[in-house]
């Protein structure tokens, strides 16, 4: 089963609900991981089953970023605010970097999350 993982930043998250609820259809079929509050926000506010790990900056991101170097993710949707500094920086810029290291996919932006999901259901 495709396995994706949702993060989004404070800022994001209702864009991130937003995202979800309308491809939720699509989601469904998915095995989906996100960090703690955007997982719990997803399955407190659609209907969608969704592995938790920690919030991104109590190492979640971390989490997800193991995921990619043990080749166990299809793609990551990450809706980050990209005006803001976060206090956990070097974790996010290692996830990014772990991506580009083993060619994972991941959408920074509702347009490129909806090309990655679309793509990785057609596979």
């Amino acid at each position: 089963m495709t396995r994706i993982a949702l993060i989004a930043h404070d800022d994001e998250k209702p864009e991130m609900i937003d995202f979800v609820r309308t491809h939720e259809d699509v989601l469904e079929g998915f095995d989906l991981v996100a960090t703690g509050t955007t997982g719990k926000r997803i399955m407190d506010e659609t209907g969608l089953d969704v592995e938790r790990k920690q919030s991104g900056p109590l190492g979640g991101d971390t989490q997800i970023g193991a995921e990619v170097a043990d080749e166990a993710l299809d793609g990551i949707v990450f809706l980050r605010d990209p005006l803001t500094a976060q206090p956990h920086e070097p974790d996010i810029t290692a996830l990014l970097r772990i991506c580009d290291v083993h060619d994972t996919p991941m959408a920074t932006t509702r347009t490129s999350a909806e090309f990655l999901i679309e793509g990785l259901a057609d596979r």
